[in-house]
């Protein structure tokens, strides 16, 4: 960018005397300054919606300013530093570039494959360190029991048995009989009872595999971790 530097010193000619030919303004020498002018000027940006070329600079403000000051590449980059200091992580849900190459500035690890981000939490023991993992995406079976309950009906039944029908005779020989006094050969029920019946019970397998079935819906991104 040009800077008008003045060809001709008038205030020099003010000193002269009278009579002096330098004293003299000639008009080589305004043609002279206004064209050093004209081209000083036309190197300038205008104030209203100037065009820049090159490479041009302007101060940098400090992190922090909302102000309408321009922003340069160096107060950008520091907003972004400062959006996403030493620890922070980066997700992006299609680019897998290491963000150092997107962002411009960093140190940057892949980080948490595999796993889900959980919020620190200080009142549990599960939560309470940065960086403490933990959980199974394979369901576990929580402790429990069932109970089966076994019915068996059993009224009541008779068992059939022979005897033989028949009186005392002189021999004095007893014999199994109902004391009507008729001799012959028959059949008697013993008295109805109940009896014991061992009853197995076994429980059907129900359900699916606990593989992969610990899982709350989720969706697969890139996570860095910035590191420097």
């Amino acid at each position: 960018m040009a800077n008008y530097v003045k060809a001709t010193n008038f205030t020099a000619k003010d000193a002269l005397p009278q009579g002096n030919a330098g004293k003299i303004v000639k008009g080589t020498e305004l043609d002279t300054e206004f064209t050093a002018i004209a081209s000083a000027v036309s190197s300038k940006a205008d104030l209203n919606s100037p065009s820049l070329t090159g490479t041009p600079t302007a101060p940098t403000a400090t992190i922090g300013t909302n102000t309408t000051q321009l922003a340069t590449t160096a107060f950008v980059t520091a907003g972004l530093q400062a959006a996403y200091p030493i620890g922070s992580i980066y997700m992006n849900a299609t680019n897998a570039s290491n963000p150092s190459s997107l962002l411009g500035f960093g140190t940057w690890s892949a980080f948490g494959a595999g796993r889900m981000p959980v919020g620190f939490n200080s009142g549990d023991t599960l939560f309470d360190t940065a960086e403490e993992t933990g959980g199974s995406k394979d369901a576990i079976v929580v402790s429990h029991t069932h109970t089966a309950t076994s019915v068996v009906t059993d009224s009541g039944h008779l068992h059939g048995m022979d005897r033989f029908l028949g009186s005392l005779g002189g021999n004095n020989t007893a014999y199994v009989g109902d004391n009507s006094g008729a001799g012959g050969t028959g059949s008697q029920n013993t008295q109805t009872a109940s009896t014991g019946i061992t009853v197995a019970t076994t429980n059907s397998t129900t359900g699916s595999s606990g593989t992969n079935a610990n899982l709350p819906p989720y969706i697969t991104v890139y996570m860095w971790k910035r590191t420097a």
